[in-house]
C-alpha cells in the first residue's frame, strides 16, 4: 500500500505541482509520496497562521487547554494508525521504545501541556505602585523537525505553541513526512482552521523550504530540532527578522562510569541509553568512560546484554531495534566505525549489515582523538575509552564542542551528583541516560543549542514578556 498525503494550509488539505517519494528504510520500497511545497504554499500556510493568530491568541487559556486535550483523544484514537504509518518510513520497531511509545508519548505531551499556564506575574503593590508582568504570544512559530521522533518531537514544538496562544506552520523532515502529514490532518479535525499548518519538501525541491521560513519576514519564531550545521543555517537567515529561537541541535553525550558500579546491574540500562532508537537520538549516550578498575567487567556484561537484542524489520513484533533511516546516515556510522576498528578492539558487531541495517556496535581501546569519540555517530555504535582518575574522566567528557546530556553512573548516588555537577552540559542524569520529562527544561550547553524547551521555561519560550505598571 502507497500512503499519498496532501499539505494542510488553513483547514484545507492543498495539492501541489509535484511529490517526492518516501522509501521504508528496512525494505527499501516506497511508502508514499508527499507534496513539494511551492514558495505560495509556504505564504498561503503563513497567512492562513496570522489570520488564524488573531482570534486564537484572543481565546481564554481553558479553551486552547481544551484544544490540546481533544487533539490527544484524536491521536489516541488513530494511535496504531499513525504507529504503522511511522514505523515504515523511519524504521523503528512497532514495539519497545517504538512507534507505539512515541505515538503514546505525543498524546501524554499534549494532555501534560494542557494543565500549564501563564499567568499574570505582580512583581510589586504597594504605595508606589503597581507593576505586572504579562506573557504574550509572538504570532506564528516555524517548526522544523527530524526524521528520528517526528511525530514526538513535532508535539514537543506545537503543544507549548498553541496553548501560549501561538499558530504554527509546521515542516517535517523530507525522510519522514507521511506520519507527520496525517497527524496534522487529524489534529486539524479538532482545531480551528489556520491554527496548525502542515507544509512538505525533499531537498531535491525548487524551494528549500526551511530556509524560506527561517528567513520568512511574517514567522516570529523558529523551532528547529536538527543538526548543528543546519541549526547554524536557521540561525544565519532568522537573523535579518530578528526571530525568536529556540535550537536543539547535536549532542555527542558522555557517559561516566565509576569504579563501585554493578557491571551487571547497570548493563541493560547503559544499553538502552546509548542504543535507543537504534543510537539515532540526540539525547542518547554517545561516548562511554569506564574506570579501569571495572572496565572488563561492564564491558563484558554490555556485549552479553547486547548480543540478544533482535535486529529487523520494524514491522515485525519480535525486532527491538530496525535499521539506520537513511543512506547518509549509515554511511557516516560506516565510515566511523571503520575508522575506529583501526586503533580499537571491536566487543561486538563492527560489519554493516544487509541493506540500512548495521547491527549494535561495540569498539573499546579508543582514545578522545579518535573520529567515533570526537564526532556525533548517530547511530548504533558506541566507543568505549578506559579511564583511571575521575579527574580525567571528566576533563575528557568535557572535551566537546557538544554540551547536550550526559549521565553518570554509581551506586553512590552524592559521589555521582558531584561528578554531574562538573559536566558541560544541559542535563545530566545518574544511573540512567536519556529519560526526557515534560516538566523539566531541556536544552544544550556549547554548540548544543540555544533555548530551553518542557516545564515552564520552555513554555516561555513562546512568549514577549510585556511589563504594565501603574
Amino acid at each position: 500500500m502507497s500512503f499519498d498525503f496532501q499539505m494542510i494550509v488553513d483547514g484545507k488539505s492543498v495539492p501541489s505541482g509535484s511529490e517526492f517519494v518516501v522509501h521504508n528504510p528496512a525494505t527499501g520500497q516506497v511508502v508514499g509520496h508527499a507534496p513539494e511545497a511551492s514558495l505560495q504554499n509556504l505564504n498561503d500556510a503563513v497567512a492562513a497562521a496570522n489570520k488564524a493568530f488573531l482570534t486564537w491568541r484572543a481565546l481564554p487559556d481553558v479553551d486552547r487547554q481544551g484544544a490540546l486535550v481533544a487533539i490527544a483523544d484524536k491521536l489516541d484514537a488513530h494511535a496504531e494508525e499513525l504507529a504503522q504509518l511511522l514505523t515504515q518510513e523511519q524504521g523503528k520497531p512497532l514495539g519497545g521504545m517504538g512507534s507505539r511509545w512515541e505515538v503514546e508519548k505525543m498524546a501524554t505531551w499534549a494532555r501534560f501541556t494542557a494543565k500549564m499556564s501563564l499567568p499574570v506575574e505582580v512583581i510589586q503593590d504597594n504605595e508606589a505602585g503597581r507593576v505586572e508582568l504579562h506573557r504574550k504570544p509572538l504570532g506564528v512559530v516555524g517548526s522544523i523537525t527530524p526524521w528520528n521522533f517526528p511525530l514526538l518531537i513535532s508535539m514537543w514544538h506545537v503543544a507549548p505553541a498553541l496553548l501560549s496562544g501561538n499558530t504554527v506552520v509546521i515542516k517535517p523532515s523530507p525522510y519522514t513526512p507521511l506520519a507527520t502529514l496525517r497527524a496534522v490532518e487529524l489534529m486539524n479535525e479538532v482545531l480551528p482552521a489556520g491554527v496548525l499548518n502542515v507544509v512538505t519538501g525533499s531537498d531535491a525541491g525548487a524551494v528549500n523550504v526551511g530556509a524560506a521560513m527561517s528567513s520568512h519576514a511574517d514567522i516570529r519564531k523558529m523551532m528547529f530540532t536538527g543538526s548543528c550545521a543546519t541549526g547554524e543555517k536557521v540561525m544565519q537567515a532568522a537573523a535579518s527578522t530578528m526571530k525568536r529561537l529556540t535550537l536543539e541541535m547535536g549532542g555527542n553525550d558522555a557517559a561516566i562510569v565509576l569504579p563501585d558500579v554493578d557491571a551487571k546491574a547497570i548493563a541493560p540500562a547503559l544499553f538502552w541509553g546509548a542504543f535507543i532508537n537504534n543510537g539515532q537520538t540526540c539525547g542518547c549516550m554517545k561516548r562511554l568512560y569506564i574506570h579501569a578498575d571495572v572496565c572488563d567487567d561492564v564491558i563484558a556484561a554490555l556485549v552479553e546484554f547486547a548480543a540478544k537484542v533482535p535486529v529487523g524489520d520494524g514491522l515485525l513484533e519480535g525486532s527491538q531495534l530496525g535499521p539506520i533511516q537513511n543512506q547518509m546516515q549509515f554511511d557516516k556510522v560506516a565510515r566511523l566505525v571503520a575508522q575506529a576498528k583501526e586503533s580499537g578492539k571491536v566487543e561486538l558487531g563492527g560489519v554493516p549489515g544487509e541493506g540500512l541495517f548495521f547491527p549494535p556496535t561495540i569498539i573499546s581501546g579508543l582514545s578522545n582523538a579518535n573520529p567515533l569519540v570526537s564526532e556525533e555517530q548517530f547511530g548504533p555504535a558506541l566507543p568505549i575509552i578506559k579511564y583511571s582518575s575521575i579527574e580525567q574522566a571528566i576533563a575528557m567528557a568535557n572535551d566537546s564542542d557538544n554540551g547536550l546530556c550526559g549521565s553518570v553512573w554509581s551506586s553512590d548516588v552524592a559521589t555521582a551528583r558531584n561528578v554531574a555537577g562538573q559536566l558541560e552540559c544541559g542535563t545530566v542524569w545518574v544511573n540512567k541516560h536519556g529519560a526526557l520529562q515534560p516538566n523539566a527544561p531541556f536544552g544544550g550547553m556549547k554548540k548544543s543549542g540555544l533555548g530551553v524547551e518542557f516545564g515552564e521555561e520552555g513554555l516561555k519560550a513562546y512568549t514577549d514578556i510585556q511589563v504594565i505598571m501603574s
